[in-house]
């Protein structure tokens, strides 16, 4: 099976259907005979995915597929689920780290949803994060590793969203699991949002849970208790998102306080819009109204015009909140005569620091062994 396969397959169905009826209908939530059906169409479609899902890793065990060794040490930020689980935050986080330790790091990624010779969404909000931090984006991910090693003679590499991606050797697996939904309704693609089978879980070297604070303390524990049972022995990190400050197109900032207690409107193509909302209000804001949109989507012209005719019949609210995501896609100052914000976010590890830390300084000693 192809990497790419378990994106294929989602929008496959999210073509059919709005992604916000899709979810809808996956989680149970669409109520009636034909959507009995629908689930039961979806859940009949699991099983060949599944399978192939399940043979591609064996394949890998087994060693019957390759997997290439590089030069340098390698960390992957990944996933078992399709959508939003915060990874830019993570990968951004332990670039900063190693960089502060005196490494040369380089991000490498797919580019999902680029076009050709264009940066996607999440390498221009990296960017903006890092930008003194090389991001090689290609679908051949070993051969951008390769020239991330040879022109920019990075030290380690970051890969971005690559835990189903075993085509290279990694040092370190991180997997993140998004607390407000951990398993994506337990089921794979497409009747659910698994990847792949939660068992697979214990090829991980550590789970981090994000959004940890968004949720109650026994749904937290529960999530910890499942993650325990189907990787025994991993650590798991918490990982909370902290709201740092508003950020325009054109590089202004302003702080969160300055909209504490309005009203504002909320514009979001990313893989867990709920999550985005439940920030903004954690940050003091007073959400109006939202409009969502698939994950990874490029605006047209007339969705802007769209969502400018929407801001405005809105007329209580004082500002349109985006992700970083977002603003590196529409690149506009104001919608509807209201200003256009991205509230950023910094990943902070909770519970779990000294096992990570762990971790990437055994792979700095991998680089520099005098060191130690």
């Amino acid at each position: 099976m192809d990497l790419q396969a378990n994106e294929d397959v989602r929008g496959g169905c999210c073509h059919l259907m709005k992604r916000s009826s899709y979810l809808r209908l996956i989680r149970g939530e669409k109520k009636g005979p034909l959507a009995l059906l629908l689930r039961g169409l979806l859940r009949l479609l699991t099983i060949p995915y599944a399978f192939l899902s399940w043979s591609r890793n064996r394949l890998f065990d087994l060693g019957w597929r390759r997997t290439r060794q590089v030069d340098v040490p390698v960390i992957s930020v990944g996933n078992i689920t399709t959508g939003g689980t915060g990874k830019t935050p993570m990968v951004a986080w332990l670039a900063r780290w190693l960089r502060d330790h005196g490494m040369r790091v380089a991000l490498v990624s797919r580019g999902y949803g680029s076009r050709a010779g264009e940066a996607n969404d999440e390498a221009l909000e990296l960017e903006q994060m890092l930008p003194d931090v090389p991001h090689l984006q290609n679908p051949d991910r070993v051969a951008a590793v390769q020239t991330a090693i040879a022109e920019c003679e990075s030290q380690v590499i970051v890969l971005d969203d690559a835990f189903q991606h075993r085509r290279i050797h990694r040092d370190l697996d991180i997997v993140l699991v998004d607390a407000t939904e951990p398993f994506g309704t337990g089921s794979q693609l497409p009747r659910g949002l698994l990847r792949e089978s939660a068992r697979e879980l214990r090829r991980a070297g550590l789970v981090g849970i994000t959004r940890s604070d968004q949720v109650a303390d026994d749904s937290l524990q529960a999530t910890i208790d499942r993650l325990q049972r189907l990787a025994p022995g991993i650590p798991v990190l918490q990982l909370r998102h902290v709201p740092r400050e508003l950020l325009a197109a054109d590089g202004t900032t302003a702080p969160l306080q300055s909209l504490e207690g309005k009203q504002v409107l909320a514009v979001s193509g990313i893989g867990n819009p709920r999550a985005f909302h439940d920030s903004l209000q954690q940050a003091g804001m007073q959400l109006a109204a939202s409009r969502e949109f698939p994950d990874h989507h490029r605006f047209s012209r007339q969705e802007i015009d769209e969502l400018d005719d929407w801001v405005k019949s809105h007329p209580g609210a004082e500002a349109l909140i985006c992700t970083g995501k977002d603003l590196a896609r529409l690149q506009l100052n104001q919608l509807g005569g209201l200003p256009l914000w991205a509230m950023t976010i910094d990943m902070e590890v909770s519970q779990g620091l000294p096992a990570l830390e762990a971790y990437l300084e055994s792979i700095v000693l991998m680089v520099d062994p005098v060191r130690e």
